[in-house]
Parts: structure tokens; sequence; C-alpha cells
């Protein structure tokens, strides 16, 4: 058994061509999927609807992943969330069977692995690749509670959209309060 909670098995697929199981899943037991400023949680659901499909090179991958990323607004600093609803489709190759292969071809074949394919192990496809590019390719960079969100005030930090129209702040920075009235052109 795997440890990866994103690994699943294929166990039920057949290997023959055109072969195909449909699975509905959820991972609840995974570190935040996401970006510094909003991701999904930590241990929050991510439900999944997999189709998994035979093919003669080895089993394609379709799913639609749904969850809730929760992050704060990059202006005001409120909490935001966003529905994640993304689909993916990937190939997973069946694995090579290199017991028969020359060690000058094992090295050929390993060379060709680091591209970005993805391959079973076993039974077992990974899944979190898939999911975690889905989701993280789709958040906001900048995360906003609003469009038109103002800010907070940098004088007091409260926020804009709460202060009164003629708001301000008196006085300068003290750090120049030496230098005030120095701008004579004699000096």
């Amino acid at each position: 058994m795997s440890k990866n909670p994103f690994d699943f098995s294929c166990h039920d697929l057949p290997r023959r061509a055109g072969e195909m199981r449909e699975y509905e899943l959820t991972f609840d037991q995974h570190e935040p999927v996401g970006i510094a400023l909003v991701a999904i949680p930590t241990d929050a659901p991510i439900d999944v609807d997999l189709r998994l499909q035979s093919v003669a090179e080895g089993v394609l991958a379709s799913a639609q992943v749904r969850a809730e990323a929760i992050g704060e607004c990059i202006r005001c600093l409120e909490p935001v969330s966003f529905e994640i609803d993304e689909s993916f489709q990937e190939l997973y190759n069946y694995e090579l069977d290199t017991r028969h292969k020359s060690k000058s071809q094992q090295k050929e074949i390993d060379v060709e692995d680091e591209d970005a394919e993805l391959w079973m192990e076993g039974d077992f496809i990974n899944l979190e690749g898939p999911i975690r590019d889905a989701v993280i390719l789709n958040l906001p960079i900048n995360p906003l509670c609003s469009p038109d969100c103002e800010g907070l005030c940098p004088g007091c930090g409260l926020k804009w959209i709460d202060l009164p129209e003629d708001h301000a702040h008196a006085g300068g920075d003290i750090r120049w309060a030496g230098l005030e009235g120095w701008n004579s052109p004699n000096a």
C-alpha cells in the first residue's frame, strides 16, 4: 500500500484498451494545495470525479476537481474564498519492463523518463501533480475580496471603505522634522 494520499490503485481496471471505470473520490488528508496567499487548507476536502480508461500506452485519467480555496485579500486583508471547479486529463504510461534491456538502453529510457511524462508504479497512479496543477494554475495570483477594494489607510490601518471621505492624517514623517522650513533658495 502506498503512503501518498493522492496515490490511487488501478487494480480494478483491466489492461485492455477500451476498458473504463469511474470513481468519486474525496482526498481529505493532504498538505495545503495552492500558493501562499490562497490555498485549499490542510486536510480540507478535495472532491474528484475520476474516469480511468485503458489505452495501449497506459491509463488515461480524466477528472473534475472541486474544492474551496481560502486566503486573504491583498489590499484589505479580509478573508476570501474561491470555489475550485477545474478539470484535467493525463496519460499515465505503464511501467517499463527493463529486466530484458541492456544498460545503455536503460540509460536511454531513464533520460526519456525525465520529461513531463507520468508513469504508473505497479497498479498505482499518483494524482497529486495533476490535481495541484489544476488548482494552482487557476487560482488568482493577487486575490481580492472585490474588484473595487480600496485597501487600508497607510496612516491608521483602517479600511478605506469604512472611513469618511475627508479622512486624512496630519503631519509628516517626524524623522524629517528638523528639515522643515529648509527650502530657502539662499541656503
